[in-house]
């Protein structure tokens, strides 16, 4: 385990602050469909997001390249921390939401920002096991987070579960604190007050043109971002479809979100002890597929088919990391770690955009026609994506402009 110090306590870092965005994800769904009954108020939560991305993500991008990654997610943390911590104090359901705006605003950062801080950390020959780990860490929050917030609701209050997930943030900034700075000061120094309209310009046009150069890339990371923005929008009608169409109480939701939550602990198990004999190509494609198929199991379900619904949200939970763990590897071994936070940056702009618009129509669907034929149709158009993501990436030959197996050069070290 030489040289794998810093990578770990990284991972425990976000691990940390992730238990607490799921403590906090559940108690929020619940409080907002509590208080309207409306599956439209639902998506609108899973809007908030993508609208801050907008406002940021033209020029953030600019800022995470060029400023001291660590020094940036500490402020970040701290921020988020701060934010959460105060949303008790208010009744209504629009102190709410901006204040869940501001901190989302700041969360568009903290992404693209230690996307690049972990390639620079970690070397090429130990991206695929880190990325597995991580995984990992991020299946145990999905597990213990909703069975925690089941627990705190039923025998404490929503405001309880907020405050811890407030205190996680702090937990992560501080474990970011212990962790080197891998940023070259000079850069920084150089270009620490010039982050201009011109500036920032030219950086999209840097994204621009990698872009055209690298064609093949760029086909499998669109339709990887399509497939990841339609299962989005359907986590966003999943606590109405449970309760509304399942026909389970909200303890139960919180229950079935921690099978998930297992299943995904299940599946970065078996990654992290696979990642150096499975290719990128089966991780990215069958996880991807097989992730997909989960959510078309899911909606099929119905008051007489709960057994359905589990055996939906374990496929889901399983397989994600595969594809996680695929993605994230082909994603830093293609994009160059100086463009890394102008490029993710600049995608998640346009991401957002989509998410927004696929999150209002599935919404705006559901109140107009049967809420599971419209989460159906979604799921069946995500998973024909993700058949075409498997040919594309299995059919591919080695003249192709992408790598996706540049780690069978590499030698693993510890």
């Amino acid at each position: 385990m030489k040289g794998w110090k810093n990578p770990i306590l990284l991972v425990l870092g976000i691990g940390v602050s992730n238990i607490g965005n799921w403590i906090y994800f559940v108690a929020i769904n619940l409080l907002v469909l509590k208080l309207t009954g409306s599956a439209a108020a639902i998506a609108g939560l899973f809007i908030i997001r993508p609208l801050a991305i907008l406002l940021t993500n033209t020029w953030a991008g600019s800022v995470i390249d060029w400023v001291n990654k660590r020094r940036l997610m500490i402020s970040i943390d701290v921020l988020r921390g701060i934010l959460i911590a105060i949303i008790p104090l208010f009744t209504s359901l629009v102190p709410i939401y901006i204040i869940m705006f501001l901190t989302n605003i700041a969360g568009a950062f903290f992404g693209p920002t230690s996307e690049t801080y972990i390639t620079k950390l970690v070397p090429p020959e130990k991206r695929k096991r880190f990325n597995s780990i991580f995984s990992f860490a991020t299946s145990g929050a999905m597990l213990v987070g909703p069975s925690v917030s089941g627990l705190l609701i039923m025998y404490g209050s929503i405001s309880t579960s907020i405050y811890i997930n407030a205190v996680t943030f702090f937990l992560c900034a501080v474990a970011i604190f212990f962790l080197p700075d891998v940023d070259e000061r000079a850069a920084n120094e150089q270009y620490r007050d010039r982050i201009t309209m011109k500036m920032i310009a030219a950086d999209w046009k840097a994204v621009i043109n990698f872009g055209k150069t690298a064609a093949g890339f760029m086909v499998v990371f669109l339709v990887f971002q399509f497939i990841t923005l339609i299962s989005f929008a359907l986590d966003s009608q999943e606590v109405t479809f449970i309760q509304q169409v399942v026909g389970l109480s909200e303890q139960n939701y919180g229950l079935l979100v921690s099978l998930t939550g297992a299943g995904y602990v299940a599946g970065s198990f078996a990654v992290s002890a696979l990642a150096n004999r499975l290719s990128i190509k089966m991780l990215l494609g069958a996880g991807s597929f097989l992730s997909v198929t989960g959510y078309l199991l899911f909606y099929l379900a119905s008051a007489d088919t709960v057994p359905l619904a589990v055996i939906g949200f374990i496929i889901i939970g399983f397989f994600s990391p595969f594809s996680f763990t695929g993605y994230t590897t082909f994603f830093q071994n293609n994009v160059p770690v100086d463009l890394m936070g102008r490029f993710s940056s600049a995608f998640a702009f346009f991401q957002a955009m989509i998410q927004i618009v696929l999150t209002l129509l599935l919404g705006y669907l559901a109140e107009l026609v049967k809420l599971q034929t419209v989460t159906i149709a979604f799921s069946a158009l995500g998973l024909l994506l993700a058949v075409a993501l498997t040919l594309i990436i299995f059919l591919q030959s080695k003249k192709d402009l992408f790598i996706l197996e540049a780690e069978n050069n590499l030698t693993e070290e510890g």
